[in-house]
């Protein structure tokens, strides 16, 4: 028994032998809690506008408790002219728009109007508060913007009472106009009439509580309906570089010098050159065929990321086991779906693993030009096995690059890292793979990076070839200056020493001409 296991059975036992422990929540409250824990919360661009009943029932007290839970939910919105727009409409035996959707764009104004909201205290027509919010409140005149994907509308009812007026068919045409409808129930309402006004599905629409007094504790439940997790920021995209949050989702980006794929996640540093691929799958018995299946969606998790076309990248596909299978050569198929459709069908083959005689057949055959390998194309080879081998690799693997190709090995589970390295080129630790578990495989898909560039850029050569003739030919410049410099400054000296020995040769003939 764990630690923490008394303690269980001591709650259990306090609370009677028919007492359910709470329901666990989902993975999308878990991570809706996380990001409200951590700031990381957005409001969707949304219309909201709240319909409070302040009818002669809900007494002074109740209602200053209502503005309350007004304020609150407010406090976690995005509540600004391009984000989230409020709007308060009060109804009793009439109706009166006390806040437009146009009218605040700061919370602190907003909460102080509300805060200034005096109850009516006469009858209860819920119906006809919703004909004037579907009328009034969320027309354009008001402040709420144009029908658009983007942006959501949103009303929430807040009531205690049983309408003097019906609900059902004005609800009905609220909601067919687009606003989702929340119902709040206090007291001794009429839980029928919630259910009637509430958009589907009714149990995240409909809320009850016994008095105003603890209308509060649904604060929570409003701020995570309204919370939209920055998904960049908690990490919950699979950008490879850079991750741009938008409204409830996100898109991916690249750095400068990289190209986006069209997976729309994956980038790469050169998407011009030409390249042949071939996966070297092992199809041993070890893998088990649940496994299997996870093995060929990793193969299409990579696909994914190459630019498959007639033009540019190439994949061709071989199973090995006791024996060696071409499922398809290279330049078979040439667009993404049909070359993941052929994936997918790839059959089970079981029985012995011999990567050697793998790593032979696709030096020998797949990268053969009769088998659709392109002449000066690069060549990758990505080999993927999950046991050790049952023949010698060394030969074969030492072939396979002195070939030319590009190896990447990948091992999981009982895959002996040696021989792993053995296959892989240099540098080997960025070209070798392993994890112990097939389900941690989409990791290894991530962090596998193809370069797809070629070994030479003709316009790097020629861009080189420029930059030395023009440093050779400033060489010359310098050279032949410096050159006359010297030759200037011998010719001085030269004449310096001429003159001084002509002037010896007549020593007084300054005094003789004086």
């Amino acid at each position: 028994m764990t630690p923490a296991a008394p303690v269980v059975l001591l709650l259990l036992g306090l609370m009677g032998a028919h007492a359910t422990l709470p329901a666990v929540p989902s993975l999308a409250e878990l991570r809706t809690a996380a990001a409200m824990a951590a700031g990381l919360c957005k409001t969707r661009p949304t219309d909201l506008v709240f319909i409070v009943d302040s009818s002669r029932s809900v007494r002074p007290s109740e209602f200053e408790q209502v503005k309350v839970f007004l304020a609150k939910v407010i406090e976690g919105l995005d509540v600004g002219p391009n984000a989230t727009r409020v709007g308060v409409v009060n109804y009793a035996s009439r109706v009166k728009n006390e806040v437009s959707l146009k009218t605040y764009r700061t919370k602190a104004g907003l909460v102080k109007a509300v805060t200034k909201i005096e109850p009516l205290s006469t009858g209860t027509m819920t119906g006809l508060a919703i004909q004037f919010a579907l009328n009034v409140a969320f027309s354009e005149s008001e402040g709420a913007r144009v029908k658009s994907p983007d942006i959501i509308k949103v009303a929430i009812i807040v009531t205690d009472g049983r309408p003097q007026d019906n609900v059902k068919e004005v609800a009905q045409r609220a909601r067919d106009a687009g606003i989702e409808l929340f119902s709040i129930g206090v007291g001794r309402v009429d839980m029928n009439t919630l259910r009637q006004m509430a958009s589907e599905p009714l149990d995240d629409h409909v809320d009850y509580v016994e008095s105003y007094s603890v209308i509060e504790k649904l604060t929570k439940k409003f701020q995570e309906a309204f919370c939209v997790s920055d998904l960049c920021a908690t990490g919950d995209h699979d950008c490879e570089q850079v991750c741009i949050s938008t409204p409830g989702s996100f898109k991916c980006a690249c750095k400068d010098g990289f190209t986006l794929l069209d997976d729309g996640r994956s980038c790469s540093a050169c998407s011009g050159a030409a390249t042949d691929v071939v996966f070297v799958i092992d199809g041993s018995k070890s893998v088990r065929p649940e496994n299997f299946e996870l093995v060929k969606k990793w193969i299409n998790q990579i696909v994914d990321k190459l630019d498959v076309s007639e033009a540019k990248t190439h994949v061709g596909l071989v199973q090995y086991s006791s024996s060696v299978k071409q499922e398809f050569p290279l330049g078979r198929f040439n667009n993404k779906k049909d070359l993941k459709d052929a994936v997918k069908k790839m059959a089970y083959m079981e029985r012995g693993t011999m990567t050697g005689q793998a790593l032979r057949y696709l030096s020998d055959h797949s990268f053969n030009p009769s088998q659709g390998s392109r002449p000066g194309v690069a060549k990758v080879g990505i080999v993927f096995t999950d046991g050790r081998s049952q023949d010698y690799i060394g030969d074969a693997a030492k072939k396979a690059k002195e070939n030319g190709f590009k190896m990447y090995a990948v091992g999981v589970g009982n895959a002996v890292e040696d021989e792993l390295k053995e296959i892989a080129s240099e540098p080997t630790g960025e070209h070798y793979f392993y994890t112990a578990d097939f389900k941690t495989m989409t990791q290894i898909a991530k962090k596998l990076q193809i370069n797809i560039c070629k070994d030479e850029d003709p316009c790097e050569c020629d861009s080189l070839v420029k930059f030395q003739k023009k440093v050779e030919e400033a060489l010359q410049a310098l050279t032949k200056k410096h050159i006359l410099y010297l030759q200037s400054e011998e010719w001085w000296f030269v004449e310096h020493r001429r003159v001084k020995r002509m002037m010896t040769s007549i020593p007084n003939a300054t005094s003789r001409r004086g």
